[in-house]
């Protein structure tokens, strides 16, 4: 697992589309992080959708203090809206979403190339560990995006990660 410090050092090391919102602006998107926004939850806190003011349609996860070493600061991440949810709600029929073969495939192609860039690529190499089908988003267009990053490890080029130990969501 990162820790703080580990993943501000990472953040910095990648080329990401980022923005800053106040506290003030995520809690109106969320309605104050009302329970009818309320996405879903996962062993690092909830996950709400936010409108901003300029209509973009956000998710924001309001992180677990205990997990966080903080005291008396929210930490929330925010994120681009995906509004297919996951691959497990069209896999398993929760979404109404039927995925063709073709369409199968192409989701698959896409989660080998976001793991191939993240170990072989970019420029600090990741291993996520928990890839599955609920960590695995499905945008607008049915492209997937590779989140939950809760277990990942940086690679060490002279070690190579191997693990025995059960993790992440049975």
């Amino acid at each position: 697992m990162f820790h703080l410090e580990e993943l501000k050092e990472f953040l910095r090391g990648l080329d990401l589309q980022t923005g800053f919102f106040t506290f003030r602006q995520i809690k109106a998107a969320t309605n104050n992080f009302d329970a009818a926004n309320k996405m879903g939850e996962g062993g690092f806190g909830s996950v709400y959708k936010g409108v901003l003011l300029d209509g973009t349609i956000i998710a924001v996860k309001q992180l677990l203090l205990n997990l966080c070493c903080i005291e008396g600061k929210q930490l929330l991440l925010v994120c681009e809206y995906m509004e297919n949810n996951s691959l497990a709600h069209s896999l398993f029929g929760e979404g109404g979403l039927i995925l063709d073969w073709k369409t199968r495939q192409r989701v698959c192609i896409g989660i080998a190339k976001g793991l191939a860039f993240l170990y072989e690529e970019s420029t600090q190499k990741i291993v996520h560990i928990d890839i599955k089908a609920t960590n695995i988003l499905l945008d607008g267009n049915l492209n997937p995006k590779i989140s939950d990053f809760g277990l990942a490890k940086l690679n060490e080029e002279e070690n190579t990660y191997i693990s025995t130990r059960v993790a992440g969501t049975m």
